[in-house]
């Protein structure tokens, strides 16, 4: 086991070693953060080709206390934009799915339906339901297609339902950070109402992601790795 997989494994140790690099404020605003994290509603953005309005949206995820992001790279291959993600992508989990002779949206769509997600397309075709009619009552994925085209073909027959968000104008659809923020208020406001005891983060997932921050904050943490690991030899 190298030295990295070694630390992938919770660690108090290891955690106490990089807390005393970190403020007690920044701490406290972790905890914070961690409180209120959930994976009860995630987001799988579908061939992006505008980098910014994907990076809107995972800073959109972290407002909302999602912790991961799932994006589905077929034509156009997904960059983080920091200028856009004001550091939202240091905070989040981004999983990327690319298959060259396969299917990305089907290895997406299996992994969030091991995980018992309830995977919905966001699409105005008929047969869509309003966003202020989509109750919680289970794990939800909401899919956002690209800014062109919407959700794919191939994404609308493997979905297991379709919702729209109302509009009163001209204009077909609205941007997709804009459409990601209306659909998770919806989302998160309603879900209040359902008390699900799996809403928010595990103890287990809360530490990983302790582990996770904290080394993401404490400049040259590879170099305390290092210097951990040696102590823990002598």
């Amino acid at each position: 086991m190298d030295t990295k997989n070694q630390l992938e494994i919770i660690d108090q140790d290891w955690l106490d070693y990089l807390s005393q690099y970190i403020t007690d404020n920044k701490k406290s605003v972790m905890e914070k953060v961690l409180a209120q994290r959930t994976k009860f509603f995630t987001v799988v953005l579908e061939d992006i080709f505008k980098p910014h309005n994907a990076s809107a949206v995972l800073r959109t995820c972290d407002c909302f206390g999602l912790q991961d992001v799932h994006v589905i790279e077929k034509m156009n291959a997904y960059k983080v934009n920091p200028f856009v993600t004001r550091g939202a992508s240091q905070w989040i989990d981004l999983h990327k799915y690319y298959n060259k002779e396969g299917s990305a949206v089907q290895d997406c769509f299996s992994v969030l339906r091991e995980q018992g997600y309830k995977i919905f397309g966001t699409s105005p075709l008929p047969g869509s339901i309003s966003i202020h009619d989509l109750e919680p009552s289970e794990k939800i994925a909401l899919v956002f297609g690209n800014e062109h085209d919407g959700i794919s073909q191939e994404v609308h027959e493997n979905v297991d339902g379709l919702v729209h968000i109302p509009m009163l104008g001209f204009t077909e659809s609205f941007n997709i950070s804009v459409a990601a923020s209306i659909s998770l208020y919806e989302l998160v406001k309603k879900v209040k109402n359902y008390n699900h005891p799996d809403f928010y983060l595990t103890e287990e997932e809360k530490q990983l992601l302790r582990m996770k921050w904290y080394r993401s904050v404490v400049k040259r943490d590879d170099l305390h790795e290092k210097a951990y690991l040696k102590s823990k030899k002598s």
